[in-house]
């Protein structure tokens, strides 16, 4: 592939799981690109192929359920989906380091944080365990830790939910990584941490200079924090767009769905607008638009076939054959 001076460039990947119907598309031809220092948000509802095209960039998927059919997952100038297994080992968490979901679940109980950071610097930069102490330490108190010098002694379930999150981030920097993938990292947080954690992951960005893939459901979050946005749904790409571009005027009747169910403040007596009906199961999809059932702007061309990723505008593209006669309104 030729140098396009982006960290992360995934082309046409497609996923499939094996499931009692034999094996069943889940993600279908997802494109998107992470350069130096910018903020990408990947957002849709639970289901929608979020979490498996993260997961399948350092093929972290089961390879007994899932596999990985066609496209290219570049970092640089390197595909990780045909990659060896031993150089691929180097890279995660070296190069590329992922935030998991659920802290106290991705963190070993039996182990000190401190060791499990440790651990990560040692594999990829060796040195002694005193120096992969001292490092695990420093990290800590980075990203804002009370006390790291001590803290660093404590076990998991010693720290708040919180502060497992910003370990699970200390974790994932301690090699300096140019890459971070951030999935879903503030699900069960309150929003005052939330809000913590958003300010450190963009004080990170522009102290390192690491490219961020950042993965959740809340669109609130994602205004604040990315330079770009991508909505996925039902295991495709609908919609990207600069984040302020597209809150203002969403290209794609799901994106607009998305932002009118957005908790309002101030905003009382009202019921919460939702979107009708719930996303196709995987071996059950629409003939045309997979959004179509859900979709109040539903023509004969939405059904008769699936419609394509198009140009929706400079650096701009929507999978709606209406672009151009719908007016959709953004968040308020």
């Amino acid at each position: 592939m030729k140098d396009t001076g982006q960290l992360l460039r995934i082309e046409d990947l497609h996923v499939d799981f094996l499931t009692d119907r034999g094996w069943t598309n889940v993600v279908e031809g997802v494109s998107l690109d992470v350069g130096p220092g910018e903020i990408v948000g990947l957002v849709g509802e639970s289901g929608s192929g979020k979490s498996v095209t993260s997961l399948s960039v350092l093929r972290l998927l089961p390879p007994a359920y899932a596999r990985t059919p066609a496209g290219h997952v570049w970092y640089r100038d390197r595909d990780l989906i045909g990659m060896p297994a031993r150089e691929l080992r180097d890279i995660r968490g070296n190069e590329i380091s992922m935030i998991f979901q659920e802290p106290m679940t991705s963190l070993n109980p039996a182990f000190t944080i401190g060791d499990q950071i440790a651990e990560v610097y040692r594999r990829h930069k060796g040195g002694t365990r005193r120096a992969a102490f001292a490092r695990a330490a420093e990290m800590l108190d980075l990203v804002g830790i009370p006390d790291a010098g001590s803290r660093v002694r404590d076990y998991p379930h010693e720290f708040s939910g919180g502060m497992r999150q910003r370990a699970m981030i200390a974790m994932a920097l301690a090699c300096e990584p140019r890459l971070l993938i951030a999935d879903e990292p503030a699900t069960a947080l309150d929003v005052t941490v939330q809000a913590q954690l958003v300010a450190l992951l963009a004080r990170l960005r522009d102290e390192t200079g690491c490219g961020i893939l950042f993965i959740t459901h809340d669109l609130g979050l994602v205004v604040e924090l990315a330079d770009r946005v991508v909505v996925m749904y039902a295991g495709e790409v609908v919609e990207t767009a600069a984040a302020l571009d597209l809150y203002n005027a969403p290209k794609h009747p799901y994106t607009a769905g998305l932002l009118s169910a957005m908790p309002q403040l101030g905003v009382r007596g009202k019921e919460l607008p939702v979107i009708p009906g719930r996303p196709p199961e995987p071996w059950r999809l629409p003939e045309g638009c997979r959004f179509g059932p859900r979709c109040g702007y539903t023509s004969e061309e939405c059904v008769a076939a699936p419609p394509a990723l198009r140009v929706a505008g400079p650096g701009r593209s929507s999978r709606c054959c209406r672009i151009e006669q719908l007016h959709l309104v953004g968040s308020p």
